[in-house]
């Protein structure tokens, strides 16, 4: 059976509603809006286009550092020692010195909050011994993602002519962090940081404008120019907008501002059906029990324009006869869905229990019956 799988930004262009929605204009190089939960995109320009991500390249960073954590291979609570490179790192700071003790969760903090080149270096040199062992493991983890347009240099975003991303390779990252490292996430809505008798703000001023905004990272380089990535929650709905060269610190505010106000104007997110759970009980022959539960095995999320929810449509269909055995998670049909009479979307239907073979007597009744089906 052939399967759609609906990665990120899939549909973006399927809905023939799209075109009824407001043309949208940002200030930008390059942007992107999109539903976090069905991973569609609801607007962007020159999503692909290769661009110096300055200190949105810290997302890379957090994110590897998260995996350690999780992997057991480092601890919040270690101490790090501060190599003179990390010391001596040019650009934003949290000003951590050689002889001064800190550890893994001070430093993840100066790199969310205060953008710290230093502690990106010191986390980079504690996980992998240098930083550039660390960017090998930085790429190796953009490709796993899918981020075939992005290739780093260093873990701070320092500018280098082999050093991109895209709009569209970010907005993946940061729905992976946000979906893989819930815990760590809630770092990226604090305010401000103080490390060193010094405090320092969080540069994303959406956190203190907008109470759905919840992070995530900003960036400058003079080659790059301002650079935002944001998520808000509104209710159940998470957007995530990526904007990337726009002109000022004011502008990547306003600019991300208008887009998340865009996706939650203008479209729902949609969810029809969760993960295991069962959506209709089908004929089963010559196994043990006669009916089987049958489901998805992710939850099943749609971004549509306002008013076109309820018009969403799902067409089962099974594959008959269905016989025992039957494993669990096996794959027994599809379920297609429809919007204004067009297939928008297939995905495969699972068995969510393991039927075994009846016994003899009971597969003999079934051969009987189904004689007469």
């Amino acid at each position: 059976m052939k399967q759609l799988i609906l990665s990120l930004f899939l549909l973006a262009t399927v809905f023939p509603a799209w075109s009824q929605q407001p043309e949208l204009t940002v200030a930008a190089k390059s942007f992107i809006l999109v539903d976090f939960h069905s991973g569609q995109t609801l607007a962007s320009s020159n999503p692909h286009e290769r661009l110096d991500p300055a200190s949105l390249t810290k997302l890379m960073t957090a994110y590897v550092v998260f995996s350690a954590l999780k992997q057991d291979r480092i601890k919040m609570d270690q101490v790090v020692p501060v190599s003179s490179r990390a010391w001596r790192m040019v650009g934003s700071r949290m000003f951590i010195e050689p002889n001064k003790p800190v550890t893994v969760d001070e430093l993840i903090h100066g790199v969310i909050v205060q953008s710290g080149n230093d502690a990106c270096v010191a986390l980079a040199e504690l996980i992998a011994g240098s930083e550039d062992l660390f960017v090998h493991m930085m790429n190796e983890d953009a490709k796993r993602l899918g981020m075939h347009n992005t290739h780093f240099m260093n873990s701070t975003g320092l500018t280098h002519p082999d050093h991109y991303s895209t709009a569209h390779d970010l907005a993946l990252l940061a729905a992976a962090i946000i979906r893989e490292f819930p815990e760590h996430y809630p770092l990226y809505s604090l305010r401000e940081y103080k490390y060193n008798n010094i405090t320092q703000q969080n540069r994303n001023r959406l956190l203190w404008i907008d109470p759905n905004v919840d992070g995530m990272k900003t960036g400058w380089t003079e080659a790059a120019g301002y650079c935002l990535v944001t998520s808000a929650k509104r209710d159940q709905r998470r957007l995530i907008s990526v904007v990337m060269g726009t002109a000022s610190p004011n502008a990547r505010s306003i600019e991300s501002q208008r887009l998340l106000n865009y996706g939650f104007q203008f479209f729902d997110t949609a969810h029809p059906y969760k993960k295991d759970q069962a959506v209709a009980n089908v004929q089963i022959w010559k196994g043990a029990q006669n009916k089987l539960k049958v489901g998805f095995d992710r939850d099943i999320y749609f971004s549509l324009p306002k008013g076109k929810v309820e018009g969403l449509k799902a067409r089962m269909e099974y594959r008959q006869p269905l016989i025992a055995p039957i494993d669990q998670g096996q794959e027994v049909g599809m379920v297609k869905f429809i919007l204004d009479g067009q297939e928008i979307a297939t995905y495969p239907l699972i068995a969510l229990e393991t039927v075994d073979t009846a016994s003899f007597f009971g597969r003999s009744w079934d051969n009987l019956k189904m004689l007469f089906n």
